[in-house]
């Protein structure tokens, strides 16, 4: 009886701090889905200003850096994997030579350095999402899902101001083309998912946003509408974080 008790306790033990290692998983993860969008946007953004030198522009970087700071924090208060701690040593690095950029005056290879810096930061976020993955229910799956559609809308907004302020680079141009791509394939599976009525409306509405912002991206050679295409994309953002907020409510 004494052996099976100690073995019952053994189990619950077991069983509590495979639960608790979950849910620290799930709290990392989400922080590098962050990173990835934040990586992309911080990039864009700074493009743009360089074009267009405006305080609210550069009050969004400082806002987009403290976010960054905030996920950062939360990978270190919550991983105790030696690899994820030694990545974040770069991670935390390159967000502070990012924070000296903004503040620097612009140039041009300030804006070769926040490039550099944004795939930096992408990769590593990558690696410790790889170093934390786990077995998603279907709800998280989906909720994973629209967090990426965001994160790549940010990176094709990110080559396309790119090319057009001196960076035409065919390295660029097909990473903008690959974005794209999954931006299709990924939208191609939230549209099999059989939404409320209400928010098959968000759905349609997000189809008709990228089937209209597909065209520009495409012929951006021909015409560069830089702001009108930022509330575009900004616009099928919020749509897909409605279908995000959904998966995060219906896990």
């Amino acid at each position: 009886m004494k052996k099976i008790l100690q073995f019952s306790l053994l189990l619950i033990a077991m069983s509590i701090s495979s639960n608790a290692s979950t849910r620290g998983d799930v709290k990392v993860i989400e922080a590098t889905e962050d990173i990835r969008y934040l990586s992309q946007k911080i990039v864009k953004d700074y493009l743009y200003y360089t074009i267009h030198p405006k305080k609210e522009l550069q009050d969004s970087l400082h806002k987009t850096l403290s976010s960054l700071s905030d996920d950062l924090r939360v990978i270190a208060t919550t991983t105790k994997d030696s690899d994820t701690k030694d990545i974040l040593e770069f991670l935390a690095y390159s967000k502070d030579q990012i924070d000296q950029i903004i503040k620097d005056e612009i140039n041009t290879e300030n804006s070769a350095l926040m490039l550099d810096y944004s795939e930096t930061l992408l990769e590593g976020a990558d690696s410790i999402a790889s170093a934390h993955k786990y077995d998603f229910s279907s709800g998280e799956k989906m909720l994973m899902l629209a967090k990426k559609i965001n994160y790549l809308l940010e990176r094709v907004m990110k080559y396309y101001i790119a090319i057009h302020a001196g960076y035409e680079t065919p390295t660029n141009k097909e990473q903008m083309q690959i974005a794209m791509e999954g931006v299709k394939e990924n939208i191609a599976v939230l549209n099999n998912y059989k939404y409320p009525n209400e928010l098959q409306i968000v759905q349609k509405s997000m189809n008709e946003s990228w089937n209209a912002n597909k065209n520009y991206f495409s012929n951006s050679d021909k015409l560069f509408i830089p702001k009108l295409m930022s509330i575009s994309v900004d616009y099928m953002e919020n749509l897909v974080t409605e279908l995000e907020i959904y998966h995060s409510k219906n896990q």
